[in-house]
């Protein structure tokens, strides 16, 4: 007999990790519910990750969460757990590791920092308001800090909760320090609960672009990532909806499934989507050289081959007619108090 489905989860089973030997699972039959979240805490030397990948270029980032309640199926950040020991499946929603050292850390590193002024990401991997911020405040801390060096900082999220920081935001936005982008993959409640189930609504997000761009805080969005056969037909909707509610740009990318995710996606979508299984499978793999990944740089975000140019022409079309004539300010990178000149703030 199939289980059914686990309520609030976007994986389905718990993908065995690469890197070890063995691998032990241990299932809960008496409450028969969803795995339940479990906090670890990590004391890191370093907070700020920088990267060179040559298809986006120089950037730091910061990530105060490993793992993320969020439990997007697709995330491309479950492979990061497998680092930790953990499994990229219910693990990587299920057992949150907490940086709680994260504003002291990024505090020492921008006291000592030498080099050119690069814009600090947060939620380069994981998302930085998911649910366990409402706990620990951590990304909050970490914006204090960063307006009090003046050093200039984007965001992503999927999360309603960073309203909760308006306050910092209009500051930091007052000195051109901060853009944010709000990572839309449909209009569809019932794609995205099952697809995204701790998120906030689109809904939600909608309003959250509202809310930022009318207290003068620079939002744009990411149509990311649009999955053919699934969300592919809605990018013309979601740029005019986001557009109206004054977003200044928008991107994209197409999903590609790499390392453990592939597996999770598959289970995930014959479970959820059945009828549809197939076509979303066959069309994902028809955009990257017919396998569900593509680790080719300048290639693996935007896929290749016909259906991934359609995707990309539509998306053209979109933001010729809703987004013309916008653009994101840039960073103000002059601002920054180097070596730790800084007034304490907020």
């Amino acid at each position: 007999m199939e289980k059914p489905l686990i309520k609030g989860r976007g994986a389905q089973i718990n993908t065995g990790n690469p890197f070890l030997k063995q691998h032990c699972v241990i299932e809960d039959t008496e409450s028969g519910g969803p795995p339940q979240t479990q906090f670890f805490f990590e004391t890191p030397k370093n907070i700020v990750s920088k990267s060179e990948s040559p298809d986006l270029g120089p950037m730091h980032s910061i990530n105060p969460y490993q793992g993320c309640e969020h439990g997007c199926i697709y995330c491309y950040a479950r492979n990061s757990h497998n680092y930790w020991g953990l499994g990229s499946g219910l693990d990587f929603e299920s057992k949150i590791i907490v940086k709680t050292d994260a504003p002291a850390l990024l505090v020492s590193y921008l006291n000592r920092y030498q080099g050119p002024v690069t814009p600090i990401l947060l939620s380069g991997n994981t998302d930085c308001y998911q649910p366990a911020e409402k706990k620990f405040e951590l990304t909050r801390k970490l914006l204090r800090v960063l307006y009090n060096y003046r050093h200039p900082v984007s965001i992503i999220t999927k999360n309603r909760l960073i309203i909760r920081d308006l306050d910092i935001l209009q500051k930091l936005a007052e000195e051109n320090l901060v853009n944010v982008f709000l990572s839309i993959t449909t209009l569809d409640e019932s794609i995205r609960a099952r697809m995204e189930p701790r998120t906030a609504t689109a809904a939600k997000r909608l309003e959250v672009i509202e809310m930022l761009s009318s207290n003068g805080i620079p939002v744009g969005i990411m149509n990311a990532p649009i999955i053919p056969g699934l969300t592919d037909h809605e990018t013309p909707a979601i740029l005019k909806e986001t557009a109206q509610r004054g977003a200044l740009t928008a991107g994209y990318t197409v999903v590609r499934l790499n390392g453990t995710i592939g597996t999770l996606f598959e289970d995930w979508i014959k479970k959820t989507f059945p009828a549809r299984a197939g076509k979303v499978l066959n069309q994902i793999a028809g955009c990257h050289q017919g396998s569900l990944n593509d680790s080719q740089w300048f290639r693996r975000q935007k896929g290749s081959g016909k259906m991934a140019e359609a995707i990309g022409q539509m998306f053209k079309a979109a933001f010729k007619k809703y987004y013309h004539g916008r653009k994101m300010p840039v960073h103000d990178k002059s601002k920054f108090r180097r070596g730790g000149n800084l007034v304490l703030e907020i």
